[in-house]
């Protein structure tokens, strides 16, 4: 053991009597050093990136079942001299969508044992190929229950001589029995896992698209996941723990977009007190702002389409006066600019927004009192308290927040990739900024463990203390806030959206951060500041959407940043041309994928038609990389160095052996 101070000596003692509860005796923990060993020469798996994915479900869920293209590379690299493409892309067709799929083929298949026995061959020696970046106990925990055994006898032998009649009679006995399409479902399951070693998701899971919760549920059924927080998944966040503030925005977002399925649906908060509140309050309303912002081909009918605009109309100024409570309370936060229904005159129909008078287009304000505001009606007091216990009370809603907490940050540091969904604060002059919201000055890293300490306080801190109060209101705060990390704008202009004409008190000013984003020293300088300064460290950034069609790079600083926000959401492709990146990083490097808008989960089976269609290398490793090779390897190697620590305590005597 190292020598080091005393007191540095009793903490590693006691944590190395911590660790010899897992390694009782030398015996157990040289084992584990052997397998740790042996992981470090293994090939790096494929670390899969993405962000701003906004709901589309079905486009992740084929993202997953492709493995972003790795599956369909590695068929090509295996096949790509004797097959034709046809052949390469049904194969990968049978598997992502397995059971759909043999379907359709056997159909028109008389005799289909030969089609078969020539699928199970062709998917094993996938499987094989990718099995072979996993150590044994990592496969035996992501094989599929029902034929794992099987699946691991035909990957390990390699089919010569007694091996190849073997696996010809396990084949045939397979068919005979009637489970050779069981058998390809959990080949291909198991392919599917097996070609992402992990998933990242840097940020905004939430609105637009209709399927939030469901890309959540597969999130939670994958092997290896973790989460950077948008700005999209903290309003929600913040509404699962208790902001009503959080709540209004929930609901308006999810009537502004026409999608209200994974409110209702999804997580079981039904719309009809709104409904009766906006009929009772509303009826009258004729302004039409409030219309659904829907694609063409889902417009609603006349009548829904109404009733949908009321209700959004209600739960809006609902939310502004939540909002405007919360500034005041909270004075630290430095929003009384963002007051505005005080502002309103109601003689004349005008609001003061700075110094300037705008004349509003629309003044029907059943439910505001000029006198007061901020203050919520009687009936809007009770509409908030059973929206309030719908959202507390949704056992699916907290499942899936608490999974968020647990896997997720603000950012995450990972082989030399710094992982964050919207900004890092700067100055005019492109220097780290420090903000102070009444619990101290932060800026940089010191910000985002600020805000993520206090986003555990919000989650788990004691209920109806005054530290998880301010930490549920900073969630709001995280959501629409100047300084937030998340946001990373002056203002959300929401108000002047929908109440004002003039474009000039709609704009919402970027953080200087994305004037600086492009220049290579202040992407260095944010690297450094998280403890980056490897030669190919890069961050990887989403929220603000890359504008293909207008000749936006999503690459940026020379190859340091790299905006993987390129219009996953259906909202966003006109914008940006393309539907969405993923980033690749295997043993080969970093490669950056280009996806085509996913049409339907019919036409990809029907049609073998993928999403990947464009890569760019970002960075090409001279050799194929290692476990070893990686920042995060170190870890197994710091793993390695305490077990060798324990087994020289073992022999010592400072810690006794148990057998």
């Amino acid at each position: 053991m190292a020598i080091i101070p005393m007191d540095q000596q009793d903490q590693k003692l006691k944590y190395l009597q911590l660790l010899s509860q897992q390694f009782p005796n030398s015996q157990e923990a040289a084992k584990e050093v052997v397998l740790l060993n042996a992981i470090l020469s293994l090939t790096k798996g494929a670390e899969v990136f993405l962000s701003d994915v906004h709901g589309e479900y079905e486009a992740f869920e084929h993202l997953v079942r492709n493995g972003s293209g790795v599956i369909k590379q590695k068929i090509q690299e295996l096949y790509g001299d004797s097959w034709s493409k046809e052949e390469i892309n049904r194969l990968a067709s049978i598997i992502y969508y397995p059971e759909e799929k043999l379907k359709l083929l056997v159909a028109a298949i008389d005799h289909p044992d030969k089609f078969y026995k020539q699928t199970i061959r062709a998917m094993t020696a996938v499987t094989r190929e990718f099995a072979g970046i996993y150590a044994m106990r990592k496969l035996q925990k992501l094989l599929p229950a029902g034929y794992g055994d099987v699946i691991m006898e035909l990957v390990n032998r390699l089919e010569t001589g007694d091996t190849k009649d073997y696996s010809d009679y396990l084949l045939k006995s397979v068919i005979e029995t009637g489970q050779a399409e069981r058998l390809i479902a959990e080949l291909a399951a198991f392919i599917q896992r097996l070609s992402i070693h992990k998933i990242h998701i840097i940020g905004d899971i939430y609105d637009r698209g209709p399927g939030a919760e469901i890309i959540i549920d597969q999130l939670m059924n994958h092997h290896a996941v973790d989460v950077q927080w948008g700005n999209h998944d903290i309003v929600w966040m913040g509404a699962a723990c208790g902001s009503e503030a959080c709540m209004a925005n929930v609901l308006r977002l999810s009537l502004r977009y026409g999608n209200t399925d994974t409110l209702e649906t999804g997580y079981g908060i039904h719309l009809m007190p709104l409904a009766s509140f906006a009929l009772e309050h509303y009826k009258d309303d004729k302004s039409i702002v409030f219309d659904p912002k829907v694609l063409p081909g889902d417009l609603f009918n006349e009548s829904e389409q109404w009733l949908n605009r009321i209700m959004h109309k209600a739960i809006t100024l609902i939310q502004f006066k939540l909002e405007g409570q919360l500034i005041q309370r909270r004075s630290e936060f430095g929003l009384d600019d963002r007051l505005l229904l005080d502002k309103i005159n109601f003689e004349t129909g005008t609001i003061r927004v700075g110094d300037q008078d705008y004349q509003l287009n629309d003044t029907f304000f059943p439910t505001i009192d000029p006198e007061d505001p901020f203050e919520l009606s009687g009936p809007e007091k009770l509409l908030m308290e059973r929206i309030g216990d719908s959202f507390l009370h949704s056992e699916r809603l907290q499942r899936h927040v608490r999974f968020m907490f647990e896997k997720g940050g603000l950012y995450k540091i990972t082989n030399n990739n710094l992982l964050y969904h919207g900004c890092i604060p700067l100055t005019a002059e492109g220097q780290l900024r420090e903000v102070d919201l009444g619990k101290g000055a932060f800026k940089g890293r010191a910000l985002l463990d600020f805000f993520d300490r206090q986003m555990t306080i919000a989650q788990s801190g004691v209920s109806g203390s005054d530290s998880k109060s301010y930490a549920i209101d900073l969630m709001w705060y995280m959501w629409a806030g100047p300084d937030s990390p998340i946001f990373g704008k002056d203002k959300m202009a929401t108000f002047e959206r929908y109440f004002l004409q003039d474009k000039e008190p709609q704009r919402e000013v970027k953080d200087y951060y994305y004037q600086y984003r492009d220049d290579p020293a202040t992407c260095e300088m944010i690297l450094a500041e998280f403890g980056l300064s490897a030669e190919h460290a890069v961050i990887l950034n989403g929220h603000v959407p890359v504008s293909v069609k207008k000749g936006e790079n999503p690459v940026k600083a020379d190859g340091k940043l790299v905006v993987i926000d390129g219009g996953f959401s259906k909202a966003y492709q006109a914008q940006t041309g393309i539907a969405g990146y993923t980033l690749i990083h295997n043993a080969k490097g970093r490669q950056l994928i280009a996806h085509e808008p996913f049409e339907s989960r019919k036409k990809a089976i029907e049609e073998e038609i993928d999403i990947a269609f464009n890569q760019t290398i970002l960075y090409q490793s001279e050799s194929r990389l290692k476990v070893g090779d990686m920042p995060d390897g170190q870890r197994i190697v710091q793993s390695i160095s305490d077990l060798q620590d324990l087994i020289k305590c073992f022999q010592e005597g400072s810690i006794r052996e148990r057998f």
